[in-house]
């Protein structure tokens, strides 16, 4: 366990002046399995082992429905056949260049392409992409990454921040031939090895699609593979595309995570990582139909007020008003253990609400009149412009901790800095649910007293709701979800009141 001299260390590292600069972790060497698995990524990689990682299962309990999410529109799609593309192996996936003036433009910011990707099984085993649906694998998953490019001026640049990035994902079936894949999927043999690449004509990108852009999944999660940064706007499609068996099993076995030059090779194929936490997450939806009694999303503005009395409200008048009625309603269906986990992501308030919270909240003391105040460490959330660079983020937590010869907690640290700002972000983009974690930081200095009644307060009715849920899931006559199943809640009723410590993960390119 943690002392607590150590807790309080951490949570002093949100006050951190990042600065930027290289990793020395980057580079290490990392595959899906054997001594490098994704089970060993964290050691050098510590944000895989954090908070807010991908992917995620879309559980029926999690989603909420959010009728103010707009058909996904995509610019330039349809390439001309005179461009060349990069297509190549790079030992985790095969992947293939886009060109910038590709992007999407039904998303706050434009988001213009880099690249796209893979994850699939194996002959054998015709199962294969990272985000599941109740439990249910696809073959595999096309991964289509886009970057943030008002803000920044290239992938590398943008990779590492909170906003940096938008991927749109594709599961992928086994059924009919298809004739798009196929543009590419020819040349493959000429990239049998890792680090190979040849030039292949460009194609109509649109065409490996689902038809409609309309239906899809949307969170904040992280990459997939290492480094695993939590900067990554998913957006995933509902409805699959098929390819044919013949297609899947080509790719499945053309390919080799090893140099043309080893000794021995090694197939490359089983390349996606498994489902992590949800992380207090939940994942909007822009379909109705075929879902059950699905919940909506809460307004922001609700969301701001929240948090705005949280910062400044008499706090034991919020236990007694209960503000736990002011939080987002856990859904009627059960899966809490992933309530009660630390969380993460991304969330904005207006400039007006910032001007006007930044003010409120300095102007507490008049004992603070003349003395230089440290930046709230939830402005980062709050401020619009305000951006979280990850590779200075664990560049001074490893400088921090070798203050005190722990470097060994650097998971735990990292995860502790970044998950209440992660959570707040995601929290007020009604992407998450507010965190008992993120509460306790946001009252963390106000009357101690009144905090401690009103930490109380939310953990009795957020227990008392959890009982409620597990009675109404041993009812007998409970309806399945059309096409979303319900999924099996825990036998290990009391797990779902302790927090459970982020397991290991694993990534997409």
């Amino acid at each position: 366990m943690r002392s607590r001299h150590f807790s309080a260390m951490t949570i002093t590292l949100l006050f951190i002046i990042f600065t930027a600069g290289p990793l020395a972790s980057t580079g290490a060497k990392w595959t899906y399995n054997g001594p490098d698995g994704e089970h060993d990524w964290s050691s050098n990689y510590p944000f895989c082992g954090g908070a807010f990682q991908s992917p995620i299962d879309f559980q029926t309990q999690l989603l909420r429905y959010d009728p103010n999410l707009p058909p996904i529109q995509v610019q330039n799609y349809n390439l001309s056949t005179n461009e060349q593309l990069t297509l190549g192996n790079n030992g985790h996936s095969v992947q293939l260049s886009l060109p910038f003036h590709m992007h999407i433009s039904s998303l706050p910011h434009r988001y213009s392409a880099a690249q796209l990707h893979f994850h699939w099984g194996s002959s054998s085993l015709l199962t294969g992409s990272e985000h599941t649906v109740n439990g249910k694998r696809f073959a595999g998953e096309m991964h289509v990454v886009h970057f943030n490019s008002d803000k920044y001026p290239n992938i590398s640049m943008a990779v590492d921040k909170h906003d940096g990035l938008a991927v749109l994902g594709v599961f992928i079936e086994i059924g009919e031939f298809n004739p798009a894949f196929d543009k590419f999927f020819k040349y493959i043999n000429g990239i049998k090895y890792r680090d190979q690449k040849i030039q292949v004509p460009a194609f109509n990108i649109r065409a490996l699609l689902p038809v409609r852009l309309d239906e899809y999944y949307r969170y904040d999660g992280s990459l997939t593979t290492p480094p695993c940064y939590p900067s990554v706007l998913w957006t995933v499609f509902r409805n699959p595309v098929t390819i044919s068996r013949k297609q899947f099993v080509a790719l499945a076995t053309a390919l080799y995570a090893s140099y043309a030059h080893d000794s021995a090779t090694v197939p490359l194929h089983g390349n996606y990582r498994k489902p992590q936490h949800a992380d207090n997450r939940v994942i909007l939806v822009s379909f109705k139909d075929g879902l059950h009694g699905i919940l909506s999303a809460a307004s922001p503005f609700q969301r701001k007020q929240v948090i705005q009395k949280l910062l400044v409200g008499d706090l034991a008048d919020l236990a007694d008003e209960g503000l736990y009625q002011l939080l987002p309603k856990l859904s009627p269906q059960p899966g809490v253990d992933e309530k009660f986990k630390k969380p993460k992501k991304q969330g904005q308030w207006s400039q007006a609400t910032q001007k006007q919270q930044w003010s409120k909240n300095n102007v507490q003391s008049s004992s603070s009149i003349g003395k230089k105040i440290p930046t709230p460490w939830y402005m980062g959330a709050l401020e619009t412009d305000k951006g979280m660079c990850f590779v200075s983020l664990e560049e001074n937590v490893v400088h921090q901790l070798e203050r005190y010869h722990a470097k060994g907690l650097m998971v735990e640290a990292l995860r502790e800095v970044i998950f209440p700002e992660l959570n707040l972000r995601s929290y007020l983009h009604c992407r998450s649910n507010l965190d008992l974690q993120t509460i306790r930081q946001l009252i963390k200095g106000r009357s101690q007293d009144e905090a401690t009644e009103l930490e109380q307060s939310l953990t009795k009715a957020m227990l008392r709701q959890m009982r409620r849920q597990i009675k109404q899931h041993r009812k007998p006559n409970m309806k399945t979800t059309i096409g979303h199943p319900q999924a099996t809640f825990p036998k290990d009723y009391n797990s779902a009141l302790t927090y459970h410590s982020p397991q290991r993960v694993e990534w997409e390119d």
